[in-house]
């Protein structure tokens, strides 16, 4: 989940559905409430960690922050200097993640197009208007922080493409590579009040809508794709805008070569790699 978390791909979300721990996470998660904090406030330690289940909360965070610390100088490192098949390999995670969502779904109807339809629609648009710098206040890295770990545990959006989204991609990559200690506690701080609150309306929403969550989960992952499209112009109208363009025309615009067979050989790799997890973790069920 950490892994995944870190790249703006697959989702945390996605893994832990893949892998059938999903349920159990958001119950977990949920189960942090003021009757656990009573708990907890008493002194029953004991009894409070395990309302929590904390074990099982425990060894799937502490992955999370050894794959996110782990990872993030990496990340750092391919976006300024590989950036064309580290995108590619994005891209094919996002494409591969979305097939994956959208197989839970066995009998189409109406309601679940317009899902599909409205999440592809909503997440272009924020895709082609979005700037990619925003504020570094304090207020919009705690805000990001609460969005990005939201989206981590929804099966199907990435919180690392939230962060993207949001232009606070690369600057949380480069906190965590300096150790930038104030940055990172309000952002988590964000990202534990935002989980703890957001838990409660996803299970809720799973449980009485859940195909039509997830088509609209799924059509947010396929309209996210033009984000991560490998070959990008900058907007002569919009400062901080990229636009999506053919490999031919950004060769021509940008003098700088497509590298389109990487291109295609880490999209196929991004593919592979779902589909041999959701293979895995098959197996391991059986």
């Amino acid at each position: 989940m950490g892994a995944a978390d870190v790249i703006p791909g697959v989702s945390g979300g996605t893994i832990a559905f893949m892998t059938g721990i999903y349920e159990e996470l958001i119950t977990s998660i949920k189960s942090i409430d003021f009757s656990a904090l009573k708990t907890l406030l008493k002194g029953e330690i004991a009894s409070f960690w395990k309302q929590i289940n904390g074990n099982f909360l425990a060894a799937v965070f502490s992955g999370v922050l050894l794959s996110i610390f782990t990872l993030a100088r990496l990340m750092q490192y391919l976006l300024v200097y590989h950036p064309i098949p580290l995108w590619s390999f994005f891209m094919g995670l996002i494409a591969a993640s979305a097939i994956f969502i959208l197989r839970e779904i066995d009998k189409w109807s109406l309601p679940h197009i317009l899902s599909l339809v409205t999440g592809v629609a909503i997440a272009g648009m924020i895709c082609l208007v979005s700037p990619s710098e925003t504020t570094d206040a304090w207020w919009f890295i705690f805000v990001s922080g609460a969005i990005a770990i939201c989206a981590m545990i929804l099966p199907g959006i990435s919180g690392s493409f939230m962060l993207l989204l949001m232009g606070k991609y690369a600057f949380m990559m480069n906190a965590i590579k300096e150790f930038n200690i104030p940055v990172m506690l309000v952002f988590i701080a964000g990202a534990v009040i935002g989980l703890i609150s957001f838990s409660h309306f996803l299970s809720w929403l799973l449980k009485k809508h859940y195909k039509m969550t997830i088509a609209l989960l799924a059509g947010f992952m396929i309209g996210s794709l033009i984000k991560v499209w490998p070959w990008k112009i900058p907007s002569d109208r919009f400062e901080g805008i990229d636009y999506p363009s053919l490999p031919s025309q950004f060769e021509t615009l940008t003098n700088t070569s497509p590298q389109l067979l990487s291109a295609i050989i880490f999209t196929i790799i991004g593919l592979s790699i779902v589909f041999a997890i959701e293979f895995i973790s098959k197996a391991m069920k059986k």
